[in-house]
């Protein structure tokens, strides 16, 4: 039996693809996807420059001088998102409907290529619980 989370996300891939008309050639998908990945940047940069519900305060990572002697657990401590502040709640609606824009189109894009995105996203799950801390992204 297909446990929730399963049925889900098959629910989504499957509503993408019977809703998706005009945008079927690969090509149209691929550049959507994009697309949609710098309106989500864009929406967060927004977030900041326009709105300031956020601050990003950016520099370089300070790591230890002898960073072989500290755990992985402290070091994940030490760095910084370079981000202060919450979201408002325009900022989130619209950064998540664009999140949600960037979904449909990488749906789309497992459909046209015969993918399943939960089998992706349980895969993916696998791979980062096996390697843990040594996956280092």
């Amino acid at each position: 039996m297909p446990d929730l989370r399963d049925a889900i996300t098959d629910e989504f891939q499957y509503t993408v693809e019977n809703t998706l008309f005009r945008n079927k050639s690969i090509l149209d998908q691929i550049t959507k996807f994009q697309d949609s990945c710098s309106r989500v940047n864009r929406n967060i940069i927004k977030a900041t420059t326009q709105c300031g519900c956020i601050k990003i305060n950016s520099y370089k990572q300070k790591y230890p001088e002898n960073i072989s002697d500290i755990s992985i657990e402290k070091l994940k401590v030490m760095m910084d998102k370079h981000i202060s502040g919450e979201l408002c709640e325009n900022c989130r609606d619209a950064i998540e409907k664009e999140i949600g824009k960037n979904l449909f189109y990488l749906a789309s894009l497992c459909n046209t290529l015969n993918l399943n995105l939960y089998d992706i996203i349980i895969k993916e799950l696998e791979r980062i619980n096996m390697l843990g801390n040594f996956m280092l992204r």
